[in-house]
């Protein structure tokens, strides 16, 4: 199943309260809920003014329907072509 990253301008993200990013989680939870198992939302990094999400889905238009029903921006969708980390290197 492909991976996705989705870059959100949310200016301020970094200074949002551990009660706003568990609503912000709980209303994604319940999209992805009714949506169904073929998308799951891996993990997302929380930078100053972005949020970075890793999800699996079957295709992008899943990720952008996630994006509206939960009222999340999805800036940017990139397909992840590959994975690389330090052992890569090894050859």
């Amino acid at each position: 199943m492909p991976k996705f990253v989705i870059e959100r301008d949310m200016p301020g993200a970094g200074s949002l309260s551990r009660e706003q990013l568990h609503g912000a989680a709980q209303t994604s939870c319940g999209v992805l809920k009714k949506l169904g198992p073929a998308i799951q939302w891996v993990e997302s990094y929380v930078t100053d003014d972005k949020i970075y999400c890793v999800y699996i889905a079957p295709n992008k238009a899943l990720i952008e329907q996630h994006a509206r029903e939960g009222g999340f921006p999805a800036n940017r969708i990139s397909q992840v072509r590959t994975v690389i980390d330090p052992t890569t290197a090894d050859g």
